[in-house]
């Protein structure tokens, strides 16, 4: 994940929290956090319970509410009338992202995956029974949005199954455009503001904060096999795989980190110019999104890029603080 709207479900605190009970913002009784993983045994391959329309979407909404992000999934500068779509929209990547991450098995996962694009399939044709797709048929009616984007999602983790390492930023950069870029194309459909000047600076945006997060997280995807710092760059700094699996903060690492934070940077400023463009209050959360992923990079300059010995993290607090920092005088 995501992007406007999810960048990494993997991550072990986070699915922590899914298995707690919380509270709801909107009803005064609680209920357990949403584990798709679980869910398959209601709504899997082999099973499909029937759901209503409110039923759907009060689905989706729970899975969006118990899930800890970077920043929020739908943030209080967001329309309320596009409440619901985001968490449709939501819904769908986070069963995405969780049956590539979150089955322990990349042969299971390549499995799930093939289902989920048939789903996609059926509900582009018209039919829908699993509540994501009940839920998000309207969504995608109500603003003509096109398989595509989700098509290339699902690609993308799909080729998280097979592919753990790369060699050019420019493979890097294409898994960007099909990991994270679809998101911020599908709202721009929700915002009603597709066009083909608005896609370059989303696709700038999104791709500049998924880079952010590979470098918030890059010993967390080494423990689990994955590497996103390509040969190439790391061949540039002198750091070869031997270095790498030691894990030291090196000053030819820190100086790999420093080319790879001002790489991202540079992405989400030059998407910068999109808050202009896009229509009302979602100018706002796309000021959000950028300061969130300028955040991360600052967090990662103020441990002097050791992000083997520690993970960079940013506070709500901090989080708005950028925001405002960027709003107009």
């Amino acid at each position: 994940m995501s992007e406007f709207l999810h960048l990494r479900l993997s991550d072990p605190d986070v699915i922590a929290r899914r298995r707690r009970t919380i509270r709801s913002h909107r009803v005064g009784f609680l209920m357990p956090a949403a584990d798709v993983i679980q869910d398959l045994a209601t709504w899997g391959p082999a099973n499909s319970q029937p759901v209503s329309q409110a039923e759907a979407e009060r689905y989706c909404r729970r899975l969006a509410r118990t899930h800890y992000e970077n920043f929020p999934v739908v943030s209080w500068l967001l329309p309320r009338r596009l409440h619901q779509h985001f968490y449709n929209l939501y819904a769908f990547c986070r069963w995405a992202d969780d049956l590539g991450d979150e089955t322990g098995d990349p042969g299971r996962s390549v499995e799930l995956l093939n289902w989920w694009q048939a789903e996609l399939d059926r509900c582009y044709s018209g039919e829908v029974a699993h509540p994501v797709f009940v839920a998000l048929k309207p969504t995608i009616e109500r603003f003509q949005i096109p398989q595509q984007p989700f098509s290339d999602l699902i690609s993308a983790f799909l080729q998280d199954q097979q592919i753990r390492r790369y060699e050019t930023f420019e493979q890097l950069q294409d898994y960007c455009r099909r990991s994270a870029d679809p998101v911020g194309r599908i709202v721009l459909h929700l915002g009603e503001c597709f066009d083909e000047g608005n896609v370059e600076l989303s696709d700038s945006i999104c791709s500049g904060l998924q880079l952010a997060n590979f470098w918030q997280d890059v010993s967390r995807d080494y423990d689990i096999g994955r590497v996103y710092l390509p040969a190439e760059d790391r061949e540039r700094f002198g750091i070869d795989d031997d270095a790498l699996a030691a894990r030291k903060t090196t000053p030819a690492f820190r100086e790999l980190m420093r080319f790879e934070v001002d790489r991202a940077r540079e992405f989400l400023l030059a998407g910068a110019p999109l808050v202009m463009r896009v229509p009302g209050r979602l100018k706002l959360d796309i000021r959000l999104f950028i300061a969130g992923g300028m955040s991360i990079l600052q967090a990662i300059e103020r441990i002097d890029y050791r992000v083997w010995e520690q993970r960079p993290t940013i506070s709500k607090s901090g989080l708005f603080l950028q925001l405002f920092k960027r709003l107009p005088r």
